[in-house]
């Protein structure tokens, strides 16, 4: 398994990553997951994740554990990792360099049409004092046509951008086109393990 990281959030304070396929089995992915990123210097124990319903709800979080009802997190705790599930849903990473606050949302079919983006850009705004300019948003990996009939990319694309975001950056990659190195749920019709997401303040 690797871990990649993507240029514009490879900055000073942060710790970011999305593992890649396994080479091993599903049963064991989880533990994998959890000792790859332990062995990068992620404190898992203390990890925050959503329940991610396919919603749009965000929560601020100053500890770790699962949240129920949300699709997104975010936190100005230093050493406090925050986790995204995906297997062909967007992860979509939020740093502010300003307020030193950051977020990771789970944005699929479902959470893209109900504007996760604006959501957690407005949720910054109202819990941490984020001016949206500030911002530099990451969108990793996901399912991209011709794989899949909607293009949620490219509506995540135009949704930060209409909340105020000046500094957007998309992997480009897509789950579905490279099954070698990723997990797709819609390619491999749900019989698929999952990639995590993790970003965290140092």
């Amino acid at each position: 398994m690797e871990v990649e990281t993507f240029p514009a959030l490879r900055l000073p304070r942060i710790r970011h990553g999305f593992t890649t396929r396994s080479t091993g089995d599903l049963v064991h992915l989880e533990a994998e997951m959890q000792s790859t990123y332990a062995a990068l210097g992620f404190p898992m124990e203390r990890a925050a994740w959503g329940e991610q319903p396919h919603g749009n709800r965000v929560a601020s979080v100053t500890g770790p554990g699962r949240v129920p009802g949300v699709d997104a997190l975010s936190t100005a705790t230093t050493g406090l990792p925050l986790l995204v599930r995906v297997a062909d849903c967007g992860p979509v990473y939020f740093f502010d360099p300003v307020r030193r606050v950051i977020a990771l949302a789970h944005s699929g079919r479902r959470g893209t049409e109900g504007n996760i983006v604006a959501e957690t850009v407005a949720h910054l705004i109202d819990a941490h004092g984020t001016k949206p300019s500030d911002l530099i948003v990451e969108l990793g990996p996901c399912i991209r046509p011709p794989h899949y009939e909607v293009d949620f990319a490219a509506v995540i694309g135009r949704q930060a951008a209409d909340a105020g975001v000046v500094r957007y950056h998309d992997s480009g990659s897509c789950t579905a086109s490279n099954l070698d190195h990723f997990y797709s749920y819609r390619a491999e019709k749900g019989k698929t393990g999952r990639m995590w997401a993790i970003l965290m303040l140092d």
